[in-house]
């Protein structure tokens, strides 16, 4: 990756972002398949798909590392949030798939 200050023109800094957007894309679709596990392991162990400490906790971490990176906290917590909800309902739906095939 080229720093931005290393940017020499708006075609060299989009191709950055474009770079960088993928790369973010592909976490979450990492992220989306940590997801999918949980849906695997929480009825074993009892467990909702929402928690609302572990959400709580998520928040936290993603303020703090927000914070830490000079992201505004508060535009983190609205993305994650999004997320947390998309995951929570992925979860749900794939518990509810489980239980029709049991």
């Amino acid at each position: 990756m080229t720093p931005p200050e290393a940017c020499q023109n708006m075609k060299d800094l989009r191709l950055q972002i474009d770079t960088l957007d993928a790369e973010i894309v592909s976490l979450l679709a990492r992220r989306a398949r940590f997801i999918d596990r949980a849906a695997e392991l929480k009825p074993g162990e009892g467990l909702p798909a929402r928690i609302g400490a572990r959400i709580d906790e998520v928040i936290r971490n993603v303020r703090h590392h927000a914070g830490k990176e000079g992201l505004d906290p508060d535009l983190a917590e609205t993305m994650w949030r999004e997320l947390i909800e998309w995951s929570i309902h992925r979860e749900e739906a794939a518990m509810a798939d489980g239980k029709k095939q049991a």
